[in-house]
């Protein structure tokens, strides 16, 4: 009986040791979520920021600089960057490589490969100008439009490290902090994607313990590329019941943390 009670002590005082050097990756929840909404639509602020803030969540909305949407509604963007969502830079104009199959939508004047560097550069440069004077702020994400990195053979974002904290791409993936490249984030694209299926992605998440970013164009609507009202308030309903064990935080806000993160590692080693 002795013997019994020594060694449950001991199993006891293991458990408790473990738990205290266990490492907590994501603000001490699961995994972290990040839901990003691109090309600066109306439906954004008409449906999809209030669906957010009554659930009392945050989302990125990465904005095109020359969108009428941003011109036309600049106080509404103001308003919800000052409810604590994000304003990224999704570029000036939203240029792509026009070579690549299915990109029948790009035009001779948004045409990346008939872009240099500079040009480039200096857009995306003056797209940060631009939200700085709607949200008044210096830090910010960038996304590559239609996920492409390089002109020519130079991968832009590069020389543009110094801008940024981030920059969102478009290949999913579950990485765990130590390996997550903050020049090009992983996210999921959603299009006519259920709540079954982006919940399952979260779940996968979960249990590897990783990033998960949500990257949304349309919901309900205005977009080739959509997602339901619907089926995008069922996730944010999953979302919020999940909140002791998922932290869903703007795209700047968890690229900070993983930032940090990755440095104290590095010291660790």
């Amino acid at each position: 009986m002795k013997n019994i009670l020594i060694l449950s002590l001991a199993l006891v005082v293991n458990s408790y040791c473990y738990a205290q050097v266990e490492p907590i990756n994501w603000e001490g929840k699961k995994c972290a979520v990040v839901l990003t909404y691109d090309d600066a639509l109306n439906v954004h602020l008409d449906k999809v920021i209030p669906m957010l803030d009554s659930y009392k969540l945050k989302g990125t909305f990465y904005l095109i600089g020359s969108s009428p949407v941003l011109a036309g509604r600049m106080n509404e963007w103001r308003a919800a960057a000052k409810e604590g969502h994000e304003l990224g830079n999704h570029s000036l104009v939203h240029p792509c490589d026009g070579t690549l199959p299915g990109r029948g939508f790009v035009t001779k004047e948004n045409d990346l490969t008939r872009y240099s560097v500079a040009r480039a550069i200096n857009e995306i440069r003056v797209t940060n100008t631009l939200l700085k004077a709607i949200d008044g702020k210096s830090e910010r994400t960038f996304a590559y439009p239609c996920g492409d990195l390089t002109i020519g053979d130079t991968v832009f974002y590069n020389l543009l490290k110094n801008d940024f904290v981030a920059a969102r791409g478009v290949i999913p993936g579950y990485p765990q902090i130590k390996g997550i490249d903050l020049s090009n984030v992983n996210a999921f694209g959603q299009n006519n994607s259920t709540a079954a299926q982006m919940i399952f992605q979260v779940e996968e998440a979960e249990k590897a313990g990783s990033l998960i970013v949500f990257l949304f164009h349309g919901v309900g609507g205005e977009h080739s590329l959509n997602v339901s009202l619907e089926e995008h308030r069922k996730l944010l309903v999953y979302l919020k019941k999940r909140e002791k064990d998922i932290w869903v935080a703007p795209m700047l806000d968890v690229a900070k943390y993983i930032k940090k993160q990755q440095g104290e590692l590095k010291i660790a080693r």
